[in-house]
């Protein structure tokens, strides 16, 4: 009997002959037949399918949108008051140092008053849902969705694919989320491409997912390729760039906090994380760019022009729509700015490398 967990999708990634590899406790695939470069591509020029139901996807509920919005303001930064119907937030839980325990969407449902939807990390759902139970009030309750799949569809033809199936998502604006029958959909994504994340019902999503892979535009992507997009659109990855030592200033995700929020504070961590933003943060999360194509893999060490360690890659490989050897990693804050010429340790050698602004490949969100 295995020990790992399957996606309703498991049976498809087998007949398309995918390459699977444990990814927090599930079996997952990592790449099909014509391997990680060709999907990546894939998805920068069409439209990638990726199988994202490990994730954890949960419902709040609270008497109003009011009380539960305030309950959840005091585990995070984000301005759930002002979360509008049909539009969702990305933010982060927060321990009491200031750490990111999680870092998930929150969206709000049009016409249900008192209830919020998250999608949490897969390796930390279980943390975030122990985290929940244990800090909102008894009004606020919390119901796991396990019997939901979620599918992300990303790339320039994503919305054209998903228009012919089910029209009118062509027209969703970025970050903007919509119901309709047993769909219910986000355009966002973790490619840096305009895109989708697709939840329904799992007795559904195989077949929902044969019909987008029907036209010749659409192509199963796996983790590997899902990997490198992130990468080169500079998004960071839980475990990697995020930890609970890490707080949202360090890692660059200071635009999730709104004005409101810095000045009011009122969430776990917010005297470290004013200062932070006050007096800048210890550590900077940065994009490394190589002059060759050896890739620098996470944990590799980071040293300054006088040969001194200042830093640690978190995540590291080779950008195909780059062409060249990338890494995100942490610096002490003089060397920083881009341009900083620095080097990576790999294997007992010295790689050249300097600073590069994020993100490495434009983001091709779509704005309306």
């Amino acid at each position: 009997m295995s020990a790992f967990l399957f996606t309703p999708l498991y049976g498809l990634h087998r007949e398309y002959g995918a390459r699977f590899a444990p990814f927090a406790g599930y079996d997952m695939p990592i790449q099909y037949r014509d391997g990680i470069l060709a999907e990546h591509a894939h998805t920068r020029a069409k439209a990638g399918l990726f199988d994202v139901s490990h994730m954890g996807q949960a419902w709040l509920d609270g008497p109003d949108h009011t009380t539960l919005a305030a309950a959840l303001e005091t585990l995070c930064a984000a301005d759930l008051l002002g979360l509008a119907p049909g539009r969702q937030r990305y933010t982060q839980w927060l321990n009491a140092a200031g750490g990111i325990i999680d870092d998930l969407m929150i969206s709000r449902p049009e016409g249900a008053d008192g209830r919020l939807h998250i999608v949490v990390n897969a390796a930390r759902k279980a943390v975030d849902y122990e985290f929940l139970a244990a800090h909102v009030p008894a009004s606020v309750k919390l119901t796991p969705r396990p019997e939901r799949a979620l599918l992300a569809l990303q790339g320039p033809l994503a919305a054209g694919v998903l228009a012919r199936l089910a029209p009118g998502f062509d027209k969703l604006p970025f970050m903007g989320v919509k119901a309709a029958e047993e769909l219910e959909v986000s355009r966002s994504g973790y490619t840096g491409e305009d895109g989708y994340e697709i939840s329904l019902p799992a007795e559904v999503a195989e077949a929902f997912a044969r019909r987008l892979l029907e036209p010749p535009e659409v192509a199963l992507i796996g983790l590997g390729a899902r990997d490198t997009l992130r990468l080169e659109a500079g998004l960071c990855l839980y475990g990697h760039e995020l930890s609970e030592e890490i707080d949202p200033i360090e890692a660059g995700l200071t635009w999730s906090i709104p004005k409101r929020r810095r000045v009011q504070g009122g969430f776990p961590g917010a005297a470290r994380i004013q200062a932070a933003l006050t007096e800048g943060p210890k550590r900077r999360l940065v994009g490394l760019k190589l002059d060759g194509r050896a890739p620098a893999r996470e944990g590799a060490g980071i040293v300054g022009p006088d040969g001194a360690e200042i830093g640690l890659v978190t995540s590291g490989g080779f950008g195909p729509s780059v062409g060249a050897a990338i890494a995100l990693g942490y610096v002490e804050p003089a060397f920083a700015a881009p341009g900083t010429a620095l080097a990576l340790l790999v294997r007992g050698k010295s790689l050249p490398a300097s600073v590069v602004a994020l993100p490495f490949h434009p983001h091709a969100y779509f704005r309306g």
